[in-house]
């Protein structure tokens, strides 16, 4: 098919000698132009197996990826390799970068956009003038984990995908059990598909749980863990305030650390200059929600610690890889405290709206003949509190029913009864399965057998050996934990001086 091996190709633009576990098999099925699943542990290399690709084949490979800071490392390292035919269309584009690299989409073998931009009509059209050779979904469990609430975007990637005439499509991402790689499928109409799955455990890496009486035990625990082991370390919160809070009570209390916090209502700016620093070795500590870390390809993260649990199995599978990505033995630490539950409730709970709030909602709209969705949309948003996740299920619904289309409101569509129903089931179907995986996580927590095993057993069957010690139930000690240090302290700006600075410099 090519005048040379994959692996001199791989040599040739990348500077590895061999593929890692399924990178081959999963590009041959992409040159094939097959629709291809993908599933492979987190820092083992997903992107080579579009990358290669894309320097291969002709035509363009457009990237649908779900974070901006995401698509700037991958363009960054892409650009350090020697490949300049790469770009990235989103929200962070300026109007004026936009219309260029729209109105010259053929000059990159490489397009990286998000979800939302793939609504943006201008460039669909765009699009549909040049030669898709592949059609790319990055950490594709977004699909079914995101998609039907946080962001309903990904459920109309099917229909982007017809509109560009069907290219193959590549979905990868590092956590999918059974049942959410059927999702994918079904969501995508792949009908037919290879399915690359390999085990997605991680033979490096140690699983700690930690119960606490008092909730104040684990800032104490924390604290004296990295006064024992000062290593790269992400530090993962439920709550914003919570991640800022003990962001400044460790540097306070770890003065040779340096400590930062990462969360989804940071500006844009601030939260690529933190990821940049801690890249850098220059932050060593972040504290964080979940906005933080998916794609972030630091190698010698050596502790993930999570001071509330997550709400599902999946989310702490994908947080808990990011550690040891080079191969070194790393540590997954969960503290848990009872009322732990009550925040994953919370949030599963703020994700959808009242059903008397979409009640009120369909009022409105027939109460004022409301044609424009831009008038709805104030109008949720401040009846709800601001809400947005819950305004994108709502404005998705109202899609789903024919209600709104290209951006108008169609009332006589609307019969109440039936689509408030139709809702409320939604709601109801979605409550209850957000509910079964924060218990299949609770239950995680209380079992009383093999970390590993536990962890992974929706996923597939069995796990790898370990290479160091596994779990707190079968053989880890902390005192045979023996990490490489930080020990470098030299003088830097951290990212509150640095942007300050910069603020600074801009007034005069």
């Amino acid at each position: 098919m090519y005048d040379t091996s994959l692996e001199d190709y791989l040599e040739r633009f990348f500077g590895y000698n061999t593929f890692r576990t399924g990178q081959k098999e999963i590009i041959q099925s992409v040159l094939f132009r097959q629709h291809t699943l993908a599933v492979l542990p987190t820092g083992t290399g997903k992107s080579i197996c579009y990358q290669l690709p894309a320097l291969l084949m002709k035509g363009t490979v457009l990237v649908i990826s779900p974070l901006l800071s995401l698509m700037t490392d991958q363009i960054k390292e892409l650009k350090s390799f020697g490949m300049k035919d790469v770009v990235a269309i989103n929200s962070m584009t300026s109007k004026h970068e936009k219309q260029y690299s729209m109105k010259n989409l053929n000059k990159y073998k490489l397009v990286f956009t998000s979800p939302e931009m793939l609504q943006n009509s201008f460039f669909i059209t765009q699009l549909k003038k040049i030669d898709l050779s592949l059609f790319v979904i990055d950490e594709a469990h977004c699909i079914s984990q995101w998609g039907y609430e946080f962001r309903p975007d990904y459920l109309r990637l099917t229909d982007v995908h017809k509109e560009l005439r069907s290219p193959p499509v590549l979905a990868v991402t590092a956590t999918a059990t059974p049942e959410v790689q059927e999702d994918i499928i079904d969501l995508l109409e792949l009908r037919d598909c290879n399915k690359y799955i390999y085990p997605m455990d991680k033979p490096n890496l140690s699983f700690v749980v930690k119960k606490v009486a008092e909730v104040s035990e684990k800032k104490k625990d924390i604290v004296g863990t990295l006064e024992k082991y000062p290593v790269p370390t992400m530090i993962y919160f439920s709550s914003r305030k919570e991640a800022e809070n003990m962001s400044a009570y460790l540097q306070n209390e770890l003065a040779d650390l340096k400590t930062a916090y990462y969360h989804g209502a940071m500006d844009t700016t601030d939260r690529l200059l933190i990821q940049q620093q801690f890249m850098a070795n220059q932050l060593d500590i972040i504290c964080c929600t979940s906005a933080f870390g998916m794609g972030i390809n630091k190698m010698d993260v050596r502790l993930v610690i999570h001071y509330h649990a997550p709400s599902q199995l999946e989310s702490f599978i994908q947080e808990v890889g990011r550690a040891g990505r080079d191969g070194k033995e790393s540590v997954s630490l969960l503290y848990f405290h009872e009322t732990d539950q009550h925040i994953s409730r919370h949030l599963i709970e703020s994700e959808l709206p009242d059903i008397s709030l979409i009640e009120n909602a369909v009022k409105y709209i027939i109460d004022n003949r409301l044609t424009e969705k831009t008038s709805l949309e104030d109008y949720f948003l401040k009846v709800s509190g601001e809400n947005e996740i819950q305004w994108r299920f709502f404005q998705y619904q109202l899609e789903v029913h024919d209600i709104i289309i290209n951006d108008k409101i169609n009332v006589e569509k609307i019969n109440i009864n039936d689509f408030v129903k139709s809702i409320r089931d939604t709601i109801w179907e979605r409550q209850i399965y957000k509910h079964k995986k924060m218990y299949e996580m609770v239950d995680w927590i209380n079992r009383t057998n093999c970390r590993r095993v536990a962890l992974y057993e929706h996923f597939q069957s069995g796990v790898q050996q370990p290479l160091g010690m596994c779990c707190d139930y079968c053989d880890f000690k902390w005192e045979y934990w023996q990490p490489s240090l930080i020990k470098h302290k030299k003088s830097y700006q951290l990212w509150e001086e640095k942007l300050a600075s910069k603020l600074m410099q801009n007034d005069y």
